[in-house]
């Protein structure tokens, strides 16, 4: 691999790492072990800290990809807490109101769950990256100043229910680009008579890259030395 020409690497982004914390950490990385001081490296597709699973990372002229690259259909595995709400839609924030849940049957469920299948529009959480005047939309979340976002108009082109053990459900989900799943679990809470937020939340595939097609951050280390000494041989 030529890393400095351009590689696209796919890791599994740990939890509560931020996705520029493994950019940086791929940068800091291979410009130790390629001995230059600056190195060209981002992401295709930005997943919150509580989230896990399948990141593309770019490094060099492979960076000019990544709009295709965050274009692709993305698959995620959400766990999801039906009868509360936060405002972050996760657990980033505390429960602020609770609702029943004895009404929710698992037919109800998957009743549900088909109205979202197909294009719908869908309104960014407010504590999330989306830009309104030049600042992401959380600046002003965190700084509890009312703003408005304009709905969205995206593709889910399946949805399916996994589990159903009341008041937590898991679905898996296959989407296009610009799909919040905190705010699915929002609208699935509101559509259900409720209130919903995200437990858990795993990237599983992007394109037709999948989790066991990713690298552990703590194999980057193995997988880099074994690259470079290839290029050197």
């Amino acid at each position: 691999m030529d890393f400095i020409e351009g590689e696209i690497l796919h890791i599994d982004k740990p939890l509560h790492w931020t996705s520029f914390r493994l950019v940086r950490v791929v940068r800091a990385k291979l410009c130790q072990k390629l001995k230059i001081k600056k190195l060209k490296v981002g992401h295709a597709g930005t997943l919150d800290p509580l989230a896990t699973g399948v990141m593309t990372v770019c490094t060099g002229k492979k960076t000019k990809e990544i709009e295709r690259l965050q274009a692709q259909t993305k698959e995620y595995i959400a766990e999801i807490r039906l009868g509360a709400t936060t405002p972050s839609f996760d657990l980033e924030t505390e429960i602020d109101a609770e609702y029943p849940v004895e009404h929710i049957s698992r037919e109800k469920v998957e009743e549900c769950l088909k109205q979202f299948t197909g294009k719908i529009e869908q309104i960014p959480p407010l504590f999330s990256a989306v830009k309104i005047d030049g600042k992401r939309a959380y600046e002003f979340a965190r700084k509890n100043e009312e703003i408005e976002l304009k709905p969205k108009i995206l593709v889910i082109k399946e949805i399916e229910l996994l589990f159903y053990n009341l008041p937590t459900i898991t679905i898996r989900v296959v989407c296009s680009k610009g799909t919040y799943i905190r705010a699915l679990a929002r609208d699935i809470g509101e559509s259900l008579q409720s209130g919903a937020h995200l437990l858990a939340l795993q990237r599983t595939r992007v394109g037709d890259v999948s989790l066991n097609d990713c690298l552990k951050v703590e194999e980057l280390d193995d997988f880099f030395d074994r690259q470079i000494a290839k290029g050197e041989a």
